[in-house]
């Protein structure tokens, strides 16, 4: 770690602190105090050296115009799901469905922050606490510390009917900060959907305890915002024969930074991440970063990161994946690929895949490409009569393929297909 003199949390304050019960208290002021210790990112840190994180530090954020959708529908409108809306960082009760569901244990942050015993104690801030290491992360202390609401689900039970968190952005100047606590009972499964901007600037943490046999499965959309900014953190403890899949969309947005930290603490367990980015710099400053941490520490576990990354007119992207296999984790088979399409000379994508083992019997591979559109494919599309940009966004969307097939849902897959089909119609030329 850099051990050059950070700027002073100036985020963050013990009266800014939201008012809690016993336990929620406890976590929130151990996290202010791991953030002063830790201080704020700078571009001096080997993790934030091509992400400026500097407007994400500042006291009060970029002023952000709310995007004018024209009528489209959210993503997801069409799925039967159980509904939770934020706007701007707080909870929206009408647009909200019911927070109840067999098998289904549903409250806001807020009001299982109040209350002095609750499950959520043995999760929140612990998971984000154990991310800290060997890489720190401040902004997610910080989030830990100051997040004002959010949502803390429980699934005893397998859960068909996906549970949707949909955040809106109506105030220009709005910054919001949300924490959820995610616990999958041993056999349950539940899926996670998130769409919406949120806010100018936006903080979440999203902490996902998988107990063994249970499954998680998670996907997101970032968009259409031109000039919002997100730093958002997963954090993933996965027991033995768990599943844990996570997709994300983003499309648009001046700063978007989406770290995950995955640890394998039961054998036979699998965790895939996941995520197809598209920026266009003509709209405006686009800057996307995927930093992926994932521990192999228990016996035959299976991790991938796929992670794709379409760019043009001078849009910027970056990749961070590392696999840590302890000596434990004899059997671990451990995937990396990040990839971006520059469709001109004006785009760039830094990457940094790492690979760290200490165990003798694994499968680990990482691989990493820039290029441009292949013109053998391109000229094999053109001679059959195709137009250049139909021809273009066919090989875009096949780019992106693989990425998308991480999502489990056809029907979710289909539709995530449909609007990066949609924004690439919307950016011909």
């Amino acid at each position: 770690m850099n051990t050059a003199a950070k700027p002073a949390p100036t985020l963050i304050s013990a009266d800014a602190r939201p008012v809690s019960g016993a336990w929620a208290h406890d976590a929130r002021a151990d996290a202010a105090h791991r953030l002063a210790e830790m201080g704020l990112p700078t571009r001096r840190d080997e993790y934030w050296k091509w992400t400026r994180p500097d407007s994400l530090i500042t006291a009060t954020p970029a002023s952000a115009e709310v995007f004018d959708y024209d009528g489209e529908p959210p993503v997801f409108h069409q799925v039967d799901r159980l509904k939770i809306v934020f706007v701007d960082g707080v909870f929206d009760a009408e647009a909200s469905d019911d927070l109840s569901g067999e098998g289904l244990e549903i409250e806001r942050l807020s009001d299982a922050a109040a209350k002095d015993i609750h499950w959520a104690k043995d999760l929140y801030g612990v998971l984000e606490t154990r991310g800290q290491s060997p890489v720190v992360r401040p902004l997610a202390a910080h989030n830990t510390a100051m997040a004002t609401d959010g949502v803390v689900i429980r699934a005893t039970g397998r859960i068909s009917r996906p549970v949707s968190v949909f955040y809106r952005h109506d105030d220009a100047n709005s910054d919001a900060v949300l924490h959820h606590v995610i616990r999958v009972e041993a056999g349950a499964k539940l899926t996670l959907l998130e769409n919406g901007a949120a806010a100018a600037r936006f903080s979440k943490v999203v902490e996902v305890d998988v107990a063994d046999g249970g499954e998680f499965h998670h996907v997101r959309a970032q968009g259409r915002d031109h000039q919002r900014q997100a730093i958002t953190h997963m954090f993933a403890r996965l027991g033995a024969q768990s599943v844990f899949k996570s997709f994300t969309m983003t499309v648009n947005g001046k700063l978007t930074r989406n770290e995950c930290v995955i640890e394998f603490l039961g054998d036979d367990a699998i965790a895939h991440a996941a995520g197809a980015a598209l920026g266009d710099g003509a709209d405006g400053e686009f800057h996307h970063d995927d930093t992926v941490f994932i521990t192999h520490d228990a016996v035959a576990c299976e991790s991938r990161q796929v992670f794709k990354k379409v760019l043009k007119n001078g849009a910027k992207g970056v990749f961070q994946g590392k696999i840590l296999v302890k000596q434990k984790a004899q059997k671990t088979d451990g995937y990396q690929k990040s990839q971006s399409l520059l469709l001109d000379d004006d785009a760039s994508f830094q990457a940094k895949p790492e690979l760290e083992i200490y165990a003798d019997d694994v499968i680990c591979s990482h691989g990493s490409t820039s290029g441009a559109i292949d013109e053998e494919a391109m000229f094999y599309l053109r001679s059959r009569g195709i137009p250049a940009h139909i021809a273009t966004d066919l090989l875009v969307l096949a780019f992106l393929a693989d990425a998308i097939e991480e999502i489990e849902d056809d029907a979710i897959s289909a539709e995530i297909t449909d609007r990066l089909d949609a924004w690439l119609a919307r950016h011909r030329g």
